[in-house]
């Protein structure tokens, strides 16, 4: 071949030695392979890429989806007293440099991965994120459907670890928190903007999760609008001291003091199940000191999480590199608080930094140590120095990598299959009109049920509701609705009649999309006379669909207790400007003497003193009357038994008898009322302030028709028929 070029070159005048052209002045040496790498300009070079690296990093494993995690062992050592913590801390001077940090990990090694990490310090990003693109196996994998890659972090770890996160179990393995159980999965998120943490765990556990989330006010803080899996309502920024308003800067004792205290109150004191830290900054150019400058985030991460994560709680938190005494010592402090304690290595890190990191994953058990650990040490030297080989050999690659890695497709599939996530598109939530979204959810269900009103409850009516048992009763404070959640401030109401339309709710609250429930709008008052405050609140009736879960085939009592964990996943107790979102205190009918109603002086009333219902919250309203609601589906009622002390279910058709509340004792969908979800609905008017109808319910008020029944009427009759 070569003869034959030279061949046809001689044909054109071209002679050994002189350059090609009419006068000998073309090129006389050999055109050298171009070294331009993208679209930069002739003559660029690389500063740290002109030697060798001398990294064999083509001997790797074979990527896999399929993760082992090794575990730290159990910290069994004493629990040293407060004088002996305070001996193991010294103080010296502001450390800028690692190389020396040799007792944690082989000198060698230690050395190889700085030196590897020292090439990318004045590298383009550009072609540095075009390497990194090639070289990762699993950068097809990206952030899925989610808003940003954090949430497939937390989809790998929470597999990883048997998905403890989002489905914590105990010892024994038995799950923690079940669907329809009364209690919310309760997390935090820390230095975690924009929020894909968290936008996993909503997406994984819907609205029975409640998150709160700290971290820095500005182009970094959490971007719920942008939650398009998962409902954002169910979370609720909290920035330190301030509230709302403050900047949420963690590094700040103040705001870990604020944050802890308003997620105790919120928690029944009992912390969150578990916390999620990712806090990072940019170190380009000094990638080697990484570990140094982080140190204080870091500490402050672990604080927050030691002060609000419940005993028997999980925490997981990025890390970088751990040659120092200072990251050891801190990382010893939290492993002596743990029951477990674990070092992962990211899987489908988004660049170089986060290459570099690890994250502790931890099962709380609020204790502490000794610093002398041996298991513990020999733990951390083992996890450096594995991290350290698998640094250099992904740094070297980087440097290397020209070509897409050819697994990467196959990968990102094996992945999404491994942690459950759907291979979808993101795609932002397509905008529905309320009264399409409604026929949706009720599933042609008739709507004529619907516009379903009370029996009202009279002397000729009362002896329907001998079944006391049978009964729940609620105070009404105004005319029954449907609303309609169709994400954020898009709330609808509805009369419930055909001929009624859908119109905007005019009050300042949010409910996640998909939610259909039946309520009242309530003017609550608190205080008296001129100080006096009114303030419009959503008191719920019953639950139909939560954030698309339809739970209308569930008895009266549990979808109350649905309502109650509903509103607390919901409420915004950092939000005073918003309307608040309450759930109907339900009364046994055998317990109706405990309603509790007074005569006050309403704002706006003329003076006049009217019948006023206090609830639990201390706040009062005007009632307009009392639902007494059926809970039993024909023909079967409950019982006691007075050989057992104990309720139990009876069908008066065929006299079977159980204590096991069987789908048949409570109404099917197609016999809904959707009222309150009951074949039965009776309804007592209270008389005052001149309305002429109703039930004499306060001892102040006068007799009025002997056909209306009074509260004595009512309570004789209800204790003469309680078994």
């Amino acid at each position: 071949f070569q003869n034959s070029v030279l061949r046809k070159l001689a044909k054109m005048g071209f002679r050994e030695g002189e350059g090609l052209g009419k006068y000998g002045q073309g090129r006389k040496d050999i055109v050298e392979a171009s070294n331009q790498k993208g679209r930069r300009g002739f003559g660029l070079t690389l500063k740290g890429f002109d030697g060798e690296l001398n990294i064999d990093w083509q001997d790797e494993p074979e990527p896999s989806a399929y993760e082992k995690v090794d575990w730290c062992p159990e910290c069994t050592t004493e629990i040293p007293d407060a004088e002996e913590l305070k001996e193991w801390m010294t103080v010296g001077k502001r450390k800028l440099m690692i190389e020396d940090e040799t007792e944690f990990c082989n000198e060698e090694l230690l050395r190889s991965v700085l030196q590897c990490k020292s090439v990318f310090d004045e590298l383009d990003g550009e072609e540095m994120r075009r390497a990194r693109t090639r070289s990762n196996p699993y950068e097809m994998i990206r952030g899925a459907f989610f808003l940003n890659r954090a949430a497939m972090k937390m989809a790998n770890m929470d597999h990883v670890f048997d998905y403890m996160f989002t489905n914590p179990k105990d010892y024994q393995g038995v799950p923690l928190i079940k669907e329809y159980d009364a209690e919310l999965l309760y997390f935090a998120d820390v230095c975690a903007g924009p929020g894909g943490f968290s936008e996993y765990v909503l997406w994984r556990r819907k609205w029975h999760a409640k998150g709160f989330g700290m971290t820095l006010k500005g182009p970094n803080d959490f971007k719920l609008e942008d939650f398009y899996s998962a409902s954002s309502e169910l979370f609720e920024p909290y920035y330190g001291e301030g509230g709302i308003d403050g900047d949420g800067d963690i590094t700040r004792s103040e705001n870990i003091t604020a944050f802890q205290n308003f997620v105790l109150d919120n928690t029944d004191h009992k912390g969150v199940h578990f916390l999620m830290a990712d806090g990072g900054f940019s170190v380009e150019g000094q990638e080697n000191l990484q570990e140094i400058l982080s140190k204080q985030l870091m500490l402050c991460q672990f604080l927050t999480a030691l002060s609000v994560v419940r005993t028997g709680g999980h925490f997981v938190c990025k890390t970088f590199d751990l040659f120092t005494p200072f990251s050891v010592g801190l990382v010893y402090l939290l492993y002596c608080c743990l029951r477990e304690f674990w070092l992962v290595k990211e899987l489908n890190p988004p660049d170089l930094s986060a290459l570099l990191c690890r994250y502790v994953v931890c099962k709380v058990n609020i204790r502490l140590n000794q610093l002398h650990n041996q298991d513990f040490y020999n733990y951390i030297v083992q996890s450096n120095e594995n991290h350290c080989k698998v640094q250099i050999k992904a740094l070297a690659k980087i440097r290397a990598f020209v070509q897409g890695h050819p697994r990467q497709a196959e990968i990102r599939k094996e992945c999404l299959q491994l942690w459950g996530i759907p291979d979808q598109a993101r795609v932002a939530p397509s905008s529905s009109d309320p009264k399409s979204k409604f026929f949706e959810l009720i599933q042609g269900t008739d709507i004529d049920t619907f516009s379903y009103k009370p029996t009202p409850l009279n002397s000729s009516t009362l002896e329907k509701i001998r079944q006391v048992l049978d009964y729940r009763c609620m105070v009404s404070g105004s005319e029954q609705k449907f609303l309609l959640g169709l994400g954020k401030s898009q709330i609808y109401t509805w009369g419930g009649r055909q001929s009624d339309r859908w119109t905007k709710l005019d009050l300042k609250t949010e409910l996640p999309r998909d939610t259909l429930l039946s309520v009242e709008i309530v003017h609550e008052l608190k205080g008296e006379g001129k100080a006096q405050r009114k303030i419009s609140a959503i008191h719920i009736l019953d639950v139909l669909v939560l954030n698309g879960n339809d739970v209308r085939t569930q008895h009266f009592n549990q979808r109350i207790r649905l309502a109650e964990k509903f509103v607390k996943a919901v409420s915004k107790p950092s939000r005073p400007d918003m309307n608040p979102i309450r759930v109907k205190e339900v009364y046994r009918l055998e317990e109706m003497d405990k309603i509790f109603c007074e005569m006050k002086v309403i704002k706006s009333s003329g003076g006049m003193p009217r019948l006023s219902y206090t609830g639990r919250d201390d706040r009062h309203f005007v009632p307009t009357g009392l639902y007494i609601v059926r809970t039993m589906n024909d023909p079967w009622t409950m019982a006691y038994s007075k050989n057992f002390k104990k309720k139990f279910f009876f069908n008066k058709m065929t006299n079977v008898a159980t204590y096991n509340l069987l789908p048949e004792c409570f109404p099917f969908p197609a016999k809904l009322t959707l009222l309150s979800s009951l074949p039965t609905v009776f309804a007592i008017t209270a008389a005052s302030s001149g309305m002429g109808e109703g039930v004499k319910v306060h001892d102040s008020q006068k007799r009025q028709d002997p056909e209306k029944l009074s509260k004595e009427t009512v309570l004789s009759f209800i204790q003469a028929h309680h078994p």
